[in-house]
């Protein structure tokens, strides 16, 4: 297990975790000295956190389980640091656990890993429950496939995204767009398979009806703009994800769930259809934060 940086413009919250086995990419490591390792027998050595405990005093830290990637780990640790700062007071300090062995299990789409990508995942909340947070989150679409399983015996509030997305939405006191029908949420994802339908069950038990694409748009319009990002066919990939949107909107959707971080990147960031979409992470980094802030142990 590693745990990889990339330089942010903010002051860092991350305890690392560092271990003889713990390797690290130092083109990577541009963070504050105060959290970089020091070369072996330097004054400062005896500062590094063997331990991935929240420093002591600490009682409002946050988890981290690191899912696909280091980047939308990483993203997610930005929007705590991002989020808290819009509100006077101390930021939370977060352990972040990111393997890249599970990010590759992950990202095969293959049940076959099923049990031990679940062991793997339950390892990392126990450590992670050991370091003494506050909370748990799993910023991952994926790894949520296997929520039950991970959250089970877990000693501190362990946030669901889904749950988290549900609250928001009736926090907003949205109304349906058509009378007489319930609200309705659409949800789109790179991973029609699996991820929609922990979406789906959570926001039907608080009422919402779920509008999905079919197959068809999700071959045609989805996957391809997707594949148009990656190879920076920019223009190409923003006209299919608008016909993707324009699917779920014409079925009078309030909002539409953008259930993968490829789907964050399709749009300008001035573009209108963003109104009308919602990013699951910040739901769960706000949900988090304001468990790390109260001081009930409860969600």
């Amino acid at each position: 297990m590693s745990l990889s940086f990339r330089p942010f413009n903010y002051l860092s919250n991350i305890s690392c975790c560092v271990s003889k086995h713990t390797k690290m990419n130092p083109s990577l490591l541009k963070l504050p000295s105060s959290i970089i390792p020091p070369p072996k027998g330097t004054e400062t050595s005896s500062k590094i956190n063997t331990s991935c405990t929240i420093p002591s005093g600490e009682t409002n830290g946050i988890g981290i389980i690191g899912g696909l990637s280091v980047d939308s780990s990483l993203n997610f640790a930005k929007k705590l640091v991002d989020f808290q700062s819009e509100n006077e007071g101390n930021s939370a300090p977060f352990v972040l656990c990111s393997d890249p062995l599970l990010s590759n299990a992950l990202s095969s789409n293959q049940r076959s890993s099923y049990s031990s990508i679940v062991e793997n995942l339950r390892r990392k909340r126990l450590l992670l429950e050991k370091s003494q947070v506050r909370c748990i989150v799993m910023p991952c679409h994926v790894s949520h496939s296997w929520y039950d399983e991970i959250e089970e015996g877990c000693s501190v509030p362990f946030l669901h995204v889904g749950e988290c997305v549900a609250k928001q939405l009736k926090e907003e006191k949205l109304r349906p767009l058509e009378a007489g029908s319930p609200l309705r949420i659409g949800v789109l994802s790179t991973n029609q398979t699996f991820v929609p339908r922990f979406y789906q069950e959570k926001f039907e038990e608080e009422g919402f009806e779920v509008i999905l694409p079919d197959k068809a748009t999700t071959e045609h319009t989805i996957i391809p703009a997707v594949a148009a990002l990656k190879r920076k066919d920019y223009e190409g990939a923003q006209n299919l994800f608008r016909i993707a949107l324009q699917f779920l909107l014409v079925r009078a959707v309030n909002k539409v769930i953008l259930a993968s971080d490829d789907l964050q990147q399709l749009l300008p960031a001035d573009d209108p259809l963003w109104r009308r979409c919602i990013d699951p992470m910040d739901a769960l980094a706000r949900s988090c934060i304001k468990i790390a802030r109260s001081t009930e142990t409860a969600f």
